[in-house]
């Protein structure tokens, strides 16, 4: 028998920094979410197989990439170019397990996310990743990093999200960052972008 997941709302949040400390940026930092609220069909019960909720990650994965590059006005085929970075992450209402929303970002939802911004070739680094329990307008900090190699230190950041109404108790708030820039202004010491020539990309 099918699993359903249905999905309450949708929502997009873009952000854009014009100036950092006191300096006008010559081009905004921008970042964009598309986030899912939905249905958690295991909550107030234990269920030993989750695999359902593996393949719903990779159903809702594809969802959620298109929705965050049409709220960046960024085409797919462009986004192989323009976007540079991703994070997700997921909020589980009160009557569900840390572990519902582990199952639905880790094993299967990757994939549609590198192949619609370049390929799992190109993609190479981890997309990174944060789980926690909460109830309605709890916020959470999706972490984030250049797409082809992790430790590429000026993409190291942060995009923080809520939903007002979400999640209920039997209901999770599944996220998907993207961004077109690094950190405003950024110089710190460490792997640049200009470095990263045919890099593992968890190294």
């Amino acid at each position: 028998m099918a699993m359903e997941f249905p999905i309450r709302k949708v929502v997009t949040v873009v952000e854009e920094t014009l100036v950092e400390g006191d300096k006008k940026l010559a081009q905004p930092a921008v970042k964009g979410a598309a986030i899912a609220v939905i249905k958690n069909p295991f909550a107030g019960r234990y269920v030993e197989d989750l695999s359902s909720f593996f393949d719903y990650g990779e159903q809702l994965a594809g969802i959620l990439v298109g929705r965050a590059l049409e709220a960046l006005g960024i085409s797919q085929e462009d986004a192989k170019e323009k976007i540079e970075g991703y994070g997700k992450g997921a909020i589980v209402g009160s009557a569900g397990e840390i572990e519902h929303p582990h199952a639905i970002i880790h094993p299967k939802f990757g994939a549609p996310v590198r192949k619609a911004l370049g390929g799992v070739d190109y993609c190479k680094a981890i997309i990174p990743s944060t789980c926690k329990m909460g109830g309605p307008g709890t916020p959470i900090d999706l972490p984030l990093v250049f797409k082809r190699a992790i430790w590429v230190v000026s993409h190291f950041d942060t995009m923080t999200i809520s939903v007002p109404d979400a999640p209920k108790e039997d209901e999770m708030v599944i996220a998907l960052a993207l961004t077109a820039s690094g950190r405003p202004l950024a110089r710190t010491a460490g792997w640049q972008m200009s470095q990263v020539i045919g890099l593992d990309g968890n190294k």
